[in-house]
């Protein structure tokens, strides 16, 4: 295990995010949240800490985003840049700096760190086959190759992957590849690319991960980096043939740009520049001094690069820190189903803080409590209403807002003085002084969910100690105990707000507002002096609304909406087939028939065999139905069947005809059938 140290100095950096869409509540769950409470919590302690992202704003997604929009990829990124930046900004997620990667520090910096190690012999070369589009005179990368899936047969699968099957994919492994830019058929050419041998860093991987981080990484984290490294590593391209991106800065490179892939961790590097630059500080400190933690956060999908080869590339340069920890998160599910962009199934962030003003808190506060540590997990509308009325407006909220009304109504808002401690008061200051090293805890263990409940815990004993000591009874008859009952209970709230500023830091700031104090910070949490007695309290204002069913219903039915005019807009229909002479028509033989029988063919998954009346005769049909149709389902329907086409054999069975069928954009299939019912063996003409 890692040797734990006190560090000078945190550089905690975010995932960047791709400058081709705005951004959505599983980008929150799984990074940025968890990432801007760490940043809050160390700068709490008085830490020393740049907070580093950016975005990322090169590869094939921006290039394929510029062609369907018709605009350049310039042009995406300034746009999207804007949007998620204010988005971040309004959201209170605390960045020192959110850079970009077309910055020309940005091409600089990455330009450096591959000229180094191309001087120092690191990378190999390699001249290998890959598809070019004669017509558009450019190579293809993956993306823009599509094709029919060896796998399941889909026949839109792209270069990379198939979406159907979700099969990775390499573009010569496609069926009847295509280039995605002219719709002609690509040609292999020679092109010659550097790669990083990620196999000689292998045992020094296996090493720093499997045997020294061991016991501090995340399981998900440790379990992935172990499964790749057990398969063996190999080469990896760094350079590949693009017209966007950081320039290889070799004279032999001509149309050749710097692979994703290695130039956007370099971001954090070239972001980190920046702001040293700005600040007056020196960012060698911030990655090259062994005093100083550095710590990845990222969505399961990009461990690979963090923990293997961003390390392996750090390594390979010789003169930077590696990350102490990368608490990767899986992903978040919206509705029990899977966040599509392509689909519009997504909550965006900038519409939620356009239609929810003032409610980042309740957001922030959803997403952590439901953030997919360990596995993937989900986000309901639902939710968010009951831990907004039940947790936030229900225990937080309603205990801060009763102890100030309470002590105005009382005491004219003075913070009154503490009597003689009970047996019960003692306790609960023992609770609420043990809390902050809990929360610290879980923090230091990136346990995020873990460190919001027991925040919320010390609510919880707030609101309990209020109700239990029912000062609102006790002021008729003993205005001394309601004094040190009220004095304790502001004393929970003024802990609270320290405590909660990482995880809801809106809130805390209305709460040291109406508490009329400055923030304090994290050493000074749990302490039963935070007020002193006769201190001048603020009015008292609600923390949280409460949240209608109207409103979770609405935001409801607007993803379905959002998701079907999604289909509408990207919709295409088959172009039309080439011209046929009448006589060609005329040959087929397509009658109105019922089905009789039905029921599936064993040991397939798609076939159905069905007995069908055609008006002529009775026969035997075989269709690949099953996926969509259950066999009693389809008993007693009219259907169309030509009937004139030769017989074949089906998993041992002779069907006779093809039953007509209508395939949706979905995939979906749907029986040709009379309006109304019509007498079996009529033409179709």
């Amino acid at each position: 295990m890692a040797e734990k140290k006190n560090y000078k100095r945190y550089t905690v950096t975010a995932a960047l995010p791709y400058a081709n869409g705005p951004l959505h509540i599983g980008h929150l769950a799984g990074v940025y949240i968890p990432a801007d409470i760490y940043a809050r919590y160390l700068r709490s302690k008085g830490e020393e800490v740049a907070f580093i992202c950016g975005s990322d704003e090169h590869g094939v997604p921006i290039t394929i985003k510029a062609r369907n929009e018709g605009k350049s990829p310039q042009e995406v990124v300034d746009e999207y840049h804007e949007i998620n930046k204010k988005s971040f900004e309004e959201l209170g997620i605390t960045f020192d700096i959110y850079s970009r990667t077309s910055n020309a520090i940005h091409h600089i910096t990455s330009a450096e760190f591959f000229k180094k190690l191309y001087d120092e012999g690191k990378f190999i070369e390699r001249e290998n086959e890959q598809y070019f589009d004669e017509e558009n005179n450019q190579f293809l990368a993956d993306r823009y190759i599509t094709g029919t899936c060896p796998n399941c047969g889909y026949e839109k699968a792209y270069g990379d992957q198939c979406e159907s099957c979700g099969t990775s994919l390499s573009p010569n492994e496609l069926i009847n590849p295509t280039s995605a830019i002219s719709g002609n058929k690509p040609v292999l050419r020679k092109t010659k690319h550097w790669y990083l041998p990620l196999d000689k860093y292998e045992p020094w991987l296996k090493k720093w991960i499997l045997e020294d981080h061991k016991d501090d990484w995340k399981p998900n984290v440790y379990g992935q980096c172990k499964s790749w490294l057990d398969k063996g590593l190999q080469a990896r391209a760094v350079t590949r043939d693009l017209n966007w991106g950081v320039k290889v800065p070799l004279e032999e490179a001509e149309g050749k740009v710097l692979y994703v892939w290695f130039d956007a961790p370099i971001g954090y590097i070239s972001a980190t520049k920046e702001w040293a630059t700005d600040n007056d500080k020196d960012w060698k400190l911030y990655w090259k001094d062994e005093e100083t933690k550095l710590v990845h956060f990222i969505g399961k999908d990009n461990i690979v690069f963090h923990c293997i080869i961003f390390p392996a590339m750090l390594k390979a340069d010789g003169s930077y820190i590696l990350p102490d920890n990368v608490p990767a998160n899986e992903f978040l599910n919206l509705e029990n189903d899977k966040i599509s962009t392509s689909r519009g199934w997504a909550v965006w962030l900038n519409e939620y803080l356009e239609k929810f003003p003032g409610k980042q808190d309740v957001l922030r506060y959803v997403l952590c409590a439901n953030a997919p540590e360990t596995k993937d997990n989900n986000f309901t509308w639902k939710d968010y209403q009951d831990r907004n009325n039940n947790e936030l407006l229900a225990i937080l909220g309603n205990f801060v807002n009763r102890t100030l009304v309470l002590t105005q109504k009382y005491f004219d808002g003075k913070v009154p003085g503490v009597g003689e401690l009970t047996t019960e008061d003692k306790a609960a200051l023992d609770e609420m002084k043990a809390y902050p090293g809990k929360i610290a805890k879980s923090m230091e263990n990136y346990r995020f969910r873990e460190a919001l409940n027991e925040m919320m815990n010390l609510a919880r004993l707030g609101n309990k100690y209020l109700t239990d000591h029912e000062p609102w009874k006790k002021i008729k008859t003993d205005e001394e105990r309601v004094k040190t009952i009220l004095n304790i209970s502001l004393q929970i709230a003024a802990n609270l707000s320290i405590v909660a500023e990482p995880f809801i830091p809106f809130t805390a700031e209305k709460m040291v507002r109406m508490l009329n104090i400055e923030q304090k910070y994290w050493e000074e949490a749990g302490s039963a002096s935070l007020l002193e007695t006769g201190h001048q309290l603020n009015k008292a204002e609600f923390l949280f609304n409460k949240v209608e069913d109207e409103t979770v219903e609405n935001q409801k039915q607007k993803l379905i909406e959002e998701y079907e005019k999604r289909l509408q807009r990207e919709s295409k229909v088959a172009p039309a087939k080439d011209p046929i002479k009448f006589d060609d028509f005329s040959k087929l033989d397509i009658r109105s028939a019922t089905i009789l029988e039905a029921e599936k063919v064993p040991k397939t998954k798609k076939l159905i065999k069905m007995t069908v009346d055609t008006g002529v005769d009775k026969r035997t049909i075989v269709s690949g139905i099953a996926e969509y149709f259950k066999p009693e389902d389809v008993i007693g329907k009219q259907v169309s069947v030509l009937i004139n086409l030769e017989p074949r054999k089906i998993k041992g069975i002779e069907s006779k005809g093809m039953i007509l069928m209508a395939e949706d954009n979905d995939g979906s299939l749907h029986f040709v059938k009379p309006e109304d019912e019509i007498t079996n063996g009529s033409e179709v003409k």
